[in-house]
């Protein structure tokens, strides 16, 4: 896997290229803007990138704004936003597409480099990482209906699946089989009245109409 990091801060670039390289990547670019960014995510192609949602010469959107770019220019490149706060508006904007190789953590979670190396593996494989943080703060701002018509278990294993775990990684945080996990993810597609479409399709319209972007 290839990799491509953008991230104004030296010190934590370094950090971000030793972890991504004891994961097995090939860094094949670092950066430090969002221009460069992009120039290198043109030049080399690489399997995922790993932007800083600010980066100069505005330090606001820039590198979700290029996250963007990223997604419809190179479709095949996972992204994985880092941020020092919790901003749901930009982690909304990027949701609001195709959630495949998606992910958006916290700056803090660099220093559980287990669980960071674990979410870089999943998105680069085409999953989705989401920091619980950003979960929460994009929940509270869902208070409408069919949301309120599942039970707590039920949203126990949206908010799961919102983070980007499988059946099994569900079964195994809530310590409950994976047929129970399924019979909780039959009852979420039932009770949010999801059109009909594959399953797959089904998971991530649900995940979306959870975080309010879908």
């Amino acid at each position: 896997m290839r990799a491509v990091i953008a991230e104004d801060s030296v010190l934590l670039r370094i950090g971000l290229v030793k972890v991504l390289e004891t994961a097995g990547f090939d860094v094949v670019a670092e950066v430090g803007d969002a221009e460069a960014a992009l120039a290198a995510v043109a030049e080399h192609r690489p399997d995922l990138a790993v932007l800083d949602v600010r980066m100069p010469p505005g330090f606001t959107d820039e590198g979700v704004r290029a996250a963007l770019v990223i997604r419809r220019e190179w479709p095949d490149t996972a992204l994985l936003l880092l941020s020092q706060y919790v901003e749901e508006r930009y982690a909304a904007d990027l949701l609001s597409g195709d959630t495949r190789g998606v992910g958006y953590l916290l700056k803090e979670r660099v220093a559980d480099v287990e669980e960071f190396i674990d979410a870089l593996r999943r998105v680069a494989a085409g999953g989705t990482a989401l920091d619980p943080q950003v979960v929460s703060q994009l929940l509270l701002r869902r208070h409408r209906d069919p949301l309120e018509r599942l039970t707590r278990r039920e949203r126990e294993v949206l908010e799961l699946m919102a983070g980007g775990r499988s059946n099994a990684g569900i079964a195994e945080r809530l310590v409950v089989s994976e047929s129970a996990v399924a019979k909780h993810i039959n009852g979420i597609l039932a009770k949010l009245d999801l059109p009909r479409a594959d399953a797959d399709h089904r998971r991530v319209l649900a995940v979306l109409r959870f975080l309010g972007v879908g």
